[in-house]
């Protein structure tokens, strides 16, 4: 696709210097404004998503959780996002945003619940207008078109008033646009004017296929498809992707309706703790990207500007020496929920189907007989669920 080629947004160098000329001003004026502590800020939440994400590998490697989605590499697209949103946005991620949950101030343990298989999510997505982590590979591309159109109907857009207009954003991966779940979102999007912003992070690798077996063309262009503006930023580019998704969700909340962002970055480590990725890509490749650090690229930049000193440094390195022993210690602690709490969470009032249902599943937790009660009570093909649990299978 030749992708040097690509219109690019950049506002930050690899080599950590600010962009400078004509192009891109508008971008540009939308940075300035940033201040020394806000920069910091971004950096210490990049720097600690990454060690989340080293401990959260190592403890699963130790057995510690089932599985585990890094994101090396990727935090100047997730933090640079989150850092653009307004309180009462509300995010929709995939199951590798850990710097869209850091900066939204999600416990780093609650994190793990969910990969450590002792809770379906780990925390109260109301508290942070944040969802839980979601594993079906773009699902969330269509719960966050209909959630924008619930409050596009609820009359929080395009008011005026910058505590009430409210966007949201939904994440997923290249390997997701070749979903129907994202497809069918954007489509209920555009012809709806949702205030949704797509953001897609290219990581290059959908698991072991590279994006040139997923498309022929680059990626932001499937938005203009739908009639939806679109653009690429340089993911490893903190400033660029606040930038570039300040401007949508601004766009977004004032009824302008949704934008979709490709934010082109590198997965440094593995699609997932059961991934080998020196089966289908090279050490060289990997080792250009490396050079092309989010982090490295921040620090540099707050270097020359004397917005950091030893001193910061040595903080922040204390403060995610404590992130990583409380991770280690908690979320060993951590213990399976109830088998009782599934029925808990289906509906946020009581149903009387799934009261059965639990009453159902109690009674046979407890030995009692089943098939009688639950035949005469239960919706129709229950009963014949209850045979088969009966006979050694589950229900």
């Amino acid at each position: 696709m030749g992708e040097d080629k690509v219109p690019l947004l950049q506002l930050l160098t690899p080599e950590g210097a600010r962009v400078t000329g004509r192009g891109n001003s508008a971008y540009r004026k939308r940075i300035a404004g940033l201040k020394p502590e806000q920069l910091r800020g971004m950096y210490r939440d990049m720097v600690l998503t990454r060690r989340f994400d080293d401990e959260a590998t190592s403890l699963q490697r130790q057995g510690e959780l089932g599985l585990y989605a890094p994101s090396r590499g990727q935090e100047a697209a997730q933090v640079g996002n989150a850092y653009a949103l307004a309180p009462q946005d509300f995010v929709f991620p995939s199951y590798r945003e850990h710097g869209v949950l850091q900066v939204r101030g999600v416990d780093p343990v609650d994190r793990l619940e969910f990969y450590r298989g002792t809770d379906h999510g780990g925390w109260n997505p109301l508290e942070y207008n944040a969802q839980v982590y979601t594993v079906v590979i773009g699902s969330q591309a269509l719960h966050a078109a209909g959630y924008a159109m619930g409050v596009q109907r609820d009359g929080l857009v395009g008011t005026g008033d910058p505590a009430k207009d409210t966007a949201v954003v939904t994440y997923f991966g290249d390997g997701a646009t070749s979903q129907g779940d994202v497809n069918e979102g954007l489509v209920f999007a555009a012809v709806n004017q949702a205030p949704v912003v797509f953001f897609c992070q290219n990581n290059q690798w959908a698991i072991s296929e590279p994006t040139t077996r997923q498309t022929r063309t680059p990626l932001y262009k499937r938005g203009e498809g739908f009639g939806i503006p679109s653009l690429r930023v340089d993911g490893n580019d903190v400033l660029a992707c606040y930038a570039a998704t300040q401007e949508a969700l601004e766009r977004a909340r004032s009824g302008g309706g949704p934008t979709f962002i490709e934010a082109f970055t590198y997965r440094m480590g593995a699609h997932t703790t059961s991934d080998d990725p020196t089966r289908y890509r090279t050490t060289e490749q990997e080792e250009i990207w490396r050079k092309r650090d989010p982090i490295d690229r921040l620090r540099i930049l707050l270097e020359n500007e004397g917005a950091i000193d030893g001193d910061f440094e040595a903080e922040l390195r204390a403060e995610a020496d404590a992130l990583g022993e409380r991770l280690r210690e908690r979320t060993r602690k951590l213990e399976p929920a109830t088998k009782t709490q599934m029925f808990e969470t289906v509906y946020a009032t009581e149903h009387s189907i799934v009261s059965e249902d639990r009453a159902w599943f109690e009674a046979y937790e407890a030995g009692e007989p089943t098939d009688a009660t639950y035949a005469t009570s239960a919706p129709a093909g229950a009963a014949s669920q209850t045979a088969v649990a009966q006979q050694g299978g589950t229900r």
